[in-house]
């Protein structure tokens, strides 16, 4: 068996290698594209200010992206992201703002995450338990979480300052924003897990035959558990970097919208929608032209909510282009 599996390796992975490396190159000619469009017509692209805007405004949906890339490729989607970070972004201001010294910003950092990642496992077990599709599965808790957070913050706004807490929005190491570096770093750990562990093969076989995968003795459910979580947590940690930017936490208004932008970033950066496959490092660069386009838009006077419109049908276009890749 063993034997049999390596002498077809080279045959199976070398053509999905290429393949990636083709998609990820047409995503960069893509961003190029935007960007020297940007540099001919739009007046002040070219300052630290609006790199720093930008950048700093794709971070929590590249974080959001890298959990949505693991639960695309085992076949499913998350529609409660959105949720997590507004349950996160709500209980973290209350823990620090009631609980003095550094025991307030230790658990104001870790208990609103794992509540967030609480939420992965519910949706989780409601996916592998309760064989509850995922579209469905999620779309409890984008309703009902959201509903916690308002009920949580009894619906108002939480305004508040402190720099130990706020820093890791604000912060900057060697004059580059932290979240930014914080964005980078999990987005190479997670490429590293994806494409070299054992965990990131058992990903894509579950995504790309569920049950071949399970009689082959892959623990599909399990894996599936840990993707649903994770994302959960990571959509946690972009709320609490939400509100850290933002300096209050609103359940009404945080997270709102991130679902649609972190699964455009995944389609968008060559992660098939039916499973199967996963790009971090394209998930990076399809956010990046995601937040690019929103900003293209709005420099040239066009509504936001135009961007809404553009958003669903870059979509329909990446989901048109992986089916005839396929």
């Amino acid at each position: 068996m063993i034997d049999d599996t390596q002498r077809a390796a080279p045959i199976v992975h070398t053509p999905v290698k290429k393949r990636r490396s083709v998609a990820i190159q047409r995503e960069i000619v893509v961003l190029v594209a935007m960007i020297v469009f940007n540099l001919l017509f739009t007046q002040h692209f070219v300052s630290l200010q609006t790199f720093n805007v930008n950048l700093t405004q794709v971070v929590t949906i590249v974080i959001v992206g890298i959990g949505m890339t693991l639960v695309v490729a085992t076949g499913g989607i998350d529609l409660s992201v959105g949720a997590s970070m507004a349950i996160a972004g709500a209980l973290a201001p209350m823990l620090f703002m009631n609980i003095a010294g550094p025991a307030g910003i230790a658990l104001a950092f870790t208990l609103p995450i794992i509540a967030a990642a609480l939420c992965g496992v519910f949706n989780g077990l409601l996916v592998t338990r309760l064989r509850v599709q995922p579209i469905v599965a999620t779309l409890v808790l984008f309703i009902a979480g959201r509903g916690i957070a308002q009920v949580v913050t009894d619906g108002s706004l939480q305004a508040f300052t402190n720099p130990t807490f706020q820093w890791i929005a604000l912060g900057k190491v060697a004059g580059v924003p932290f979240q930014i570096l914080l964005m980078l770093a999990l987005v190479v750990v997670f490429a590293w897990i994806v494409r070299k562990t054992l965990f990131g093969k058992y990903l894509l076989v579950t995504g790309g035959n569920e049950d071949a995968a399970y009689l082959s003795g892959i623990p599909t459910a399990r894996v599936k558990m840990i993707a649903y979580t994770v994302c959960a947590a990571l959509a946690g940690l972009a709320g609490l970097i939400s509100i850290s930017v933002n300096s209050s936490s609103d359940a009404n208004v945080i997270g709102l919208g991130v679902e649609l932008d972190a699964i455009a970033a995944v389609a968008v950066g060559g992660t098939a929608l039916t499973g199967g496959k996963a790009s971090i490092t394209g998930t990076l660069i399809g956010a990046l032209i995601i937040q690019l386009l929103r900003y293209t838009l709005l420099a040239h006077g066009i509504p936001d909510a135009a961007a809404l419109v553009l958003k669903a049908a870059i979509i329909i276009v990446a989901v048109y282009v992986q089916r005839k890749r396929g």
